[in-house]
């Protein structure tokens, strides 16, 4: 087995019940980034000058100088953005993301987060890039974060989002175990459990698409109305999704110095108006949201497919494939991971084995098949879903007309072909089964021997099915 790390797969088609307080439609949550003061600068010991998010197009770092213009920009966002944000979305539950070195030099700003009642969490020590960082490091950054943001607010923060992070950032997060909630991740639409050591960590995922970040980068918004209507669609879209049942979280991410200029600002008011204008729009924190979902839909723990190892994966799927055991084992062989912990997962696996091996033993697998309604089910010597399976249609009920019939049929179709008639019981009715077989046993072999195949197949995605899920 190879494992693929990656959750490819998430909720799918079904995803879980948000069921937001008083039967809200759509959760809205923005952000309010405080970076100001924690960004690279050789003041704060760094190697050089910032050159990330700013109006400066293709800055660069200017290693072991300082930056004024950056710098200024910077400061325009603590000065003075802020401000104007704080003033439009004071009465609103916001989310501050906060730098916490930027924190400790914004002692005003951060009295009136406090005084509005945001929820204030950590956004890193500093707002430089963690991907270069041992793992001891980050470790280390991470609790010295933690530290000086209880020193700086008086409260230890519930959650947390790194933004430049590594690969080991929302591991080491989750080790603190003190979050209510991890950020760092754009993966889905709704919150969502990660393990880490045993440990269950709930992550609520962010965004870079509704994002005044894209004021700062080339392929992004030139005009404010382009960002109102971005944000506006992308509410509608949600907004619908959740009055036909299946209400999502709308993510919006803010910085002082972008969002807070004047011009950008206006779109932001027109964008709030929209969303104020509609029945059943719940604003909240990210604390709320996380606090909400942990409520509604707690972690579940099951033995994932993924988990297992060679000998319980074959003994819990090496009869899905009637008698073929030899395909559980080939699939435990490919690379799979937590994309594949469900039966269209494990189907997959398992089809692509069966697939990939040669006629004869595809053959093999075939006519490890009962007959239906034949001498094994007469002498219930069929598998436990092989007898469940025909008895759902009434095979295991017959008359003595309907049994002679299929008998004369089986016997007719096995002596032309070499394997029994197959057929995905559960799809079909009694009546359905006997007009197949009287249509099939017409075919060619070649034809008949891809179908039986493909009957197989959905003999199996059934089964996982009812193992498994849909």
């Amino acid at each position: 087995m190879t494992q693929y790390p990656r959750d490819m797969t998430g909720y799918g088609a079904t995803p879980p019940a948000a069921n937001w307080p008083n039967g809200a439609k759509i959760a809205v949550q923005i952000v309010l980034n405080y970076e100001e003061g924690g960004e690279n600068n050789i003041l704060h010991g760094d190697a050089a000058s910032e050159a990330f998010l700013s109006e400066i197009t293709g800055a660069q770092p200017w290693p072991g100088q300082r930056h004024w213009n950056m710098e200024t920009i910077y400061e325009y966002g603590s000065r003075a953005g802020f401000w104007r944000v704080h003033r439009m979305l004071s009465d609103l539950p916001i989310t501050v993301y906060g730098v916490t070195s930027a924190l400790a030099r914004a002692p005003e700003q951060v009295a009136a987060m406090k005084a509005s009642g945001w929820e204030i969490a950590s956004h890193g020590l500093k707002w430089i890039e963690h991907k270069d960082m041992s793992e001891e490091e980050e470790r280390e950054t991470i609790a010295e974060a933690i530290r000086l943001h209880t020193e700086v607010t008086g409260e230890a923060p519930r959650g947390w989002y790194t933004g430049r992070c590594s690969n080991n950032t929302v591991r080491l997060a989750a080790e603190v175990g003190q979050f209510a909630y991890v950020a760092d991740s754009y993966a889905d639409d709704l919150p969502y459990w990660m393990q880490f050591d045993g440990r269950d960590q709930l992550i609520v995922p962010y965004t870079m698409d509704c994002n005044d970040m894209r004021f700062a980068i080339q392929a992004g918004f030139t005009s404010g109305d382009q960002f109102e209507t971005y944000l506006k669609d992308s509410f509608d879209v949600l907004y619908e999704e959740g009055c036909a049942g299946a209400p999502k979280m709308l993510s919006i991410g803010l910085h002082c110095r972008l969002i807070g200029r004047p011009g950008r600002a206006a779109a932001l008011r027109r964008a709030l108006e929209h969303f104020k204008s509609h029945e059943g729009v719940w604003f909240a924190t990210r604390l709320e949201i996380a606090e909400h979902w942990a409520k509604e839909n707690p972690p579940m723990h099951r033995t994932r497919p993924s988990d297992m190892d060679r000998e319980t994966f074959v003994a819990e799927f090496g009869g899905i494939f009637e008698h073929s055991p030899w395909i559980a084992e080939g699939a435990y062989e490919l690379e799979f991971g937590q994309t594949h912990d469900t039966a269209a997962g494990v189907h997959q696996l398992l089809a692509r084995v069966f697939r990939s091996a040669p006629e004869d033993k595809r053959l093999g697998v075939l006519t490890a098949h009962p007959d239906l309604a034949g001498k094994l089910a007469e002498a219930k010597r069929l598998t436990a879903e092989s007898t469940a399976e025909q008895a759902s249609v009434g095979l295991d009920s017959l008359t003595d007309e309907e049994r002679a019939t299929l008998t004369e049929m089986n016997e007719s179709y096995t002596g032309k072909f070499g394997f029994p008639f197959i057929i995905a019981v559960r799809d079909n009715t009694k009546a359905s089964i006997i007009e197949a077989f009287r249509r099939r046993i017409d075919n060619d072999r070649a034809t008949e021997f891809a179908e039986a195949c493909r009957q197989v197949e959905r003999i199996a995605e059934l089964r996982l099915q009812e193992k498994l899920g849909k």
